[in-house]
């Protein structure tokens, strides 16, 4: 999900970098309509960047640590096994 507040706040900055020369009606009134328009096309560009949550990226990172512990557990054991073994005959 996109922190709108953060969106919200870039908005803000972006409509603040305008030129004074190019303010037309009022002031306010150009940089509210300025933030709304760069909020909208921030908006549509995050989201269509296929963004994870913090949330989904955390569980998975568990995830992937949980199997990499079972993996080095495993090679531990498959170490162990082929140094008990008997040696293979050679032909």
């Amino acid at each position: 999900m996109i922190d709108l507040d953060q969106l919200d706040d870039l908005a803000r900055r972006l409509s603040a970098l305008v030129p004074p020369g190019l303010r037309g009606e009022s002031a306010q009134e150009l940089r509210t309509e300025l933030q709304q328009n760069f909020r909208a096309v921030l908006q549509a560009g995050l989201t269509r960047l296929d963004l994870v949550t913090r949330e989904e990226f955390e569980v998975q990172r568990a995830v992937l640590l949980r199997t990499r512990e079972k993996l080095e557990q495993l090679e531990r054991t498959v170490a162990a096994l082929e140094a008990d073994a008997p040696p293979a005959p050679r032909h």
